[in-house]
């Protein structure tokens, strides 16, 4: 470790850091070719091929051209993804959003018109309740 000094440890891991964030923004970029969906076949082919056959100049070319789109892609992507989850969540606790409170009102209301009896009407109540 003499031969080694500290001043040449942090001039590695400086290096290793930019090559590690270099293979991150390459990979975002790949990423965000294959999400266009403004972008058609030959257009993401020769841009796939410029980032990967020349890698430095082509990843500037591609943050220069469409980096301001990359981040509206994201946003558009993050948003679609919270209204699939938040869909699929309220489909899984149920159809309504109120629960119990919005199944009371509606048997109260059928129970109103007439539509089913009171001993009907407390039965249904019980199974809700329960």
């Amino acid at each position: 470790m003499d031969d080694y000094p500290l001043l040449n440890l942090f001039w590695t891991m400086l290096w290793f850091f930019l090559w590690v964030m270099w293979f991150f923004l390459l990979f975002k970029i790949i990423t965000d070719i294959f999400r266009d969906h403004s972008l058609h076949g030959w257009g993401k082919a020769g841009w796939l091929i410029l980032v990967l056959l020349v890698p430095f100049i082509g990843v500037f070319i591609y943050v220069i051209a469409r980096g301001r789109s990359m981040h509206e892609r994201d946003a558009k992507q993050i948003k679609e993804n919270e209204a699939a989850f938040r869909s699929y969540v309220q489909q899984a606790a149920g159809s309504g959003g109120g629960g119990s409170a919005d199944e009371l009102s509606k048997l109260s209301a059928l129970k109103d018109k007439g539509d089913i009896s009171q001993e009907e009407f407390d039965r249904a109540k019980a199974r809700i309740l329960a």
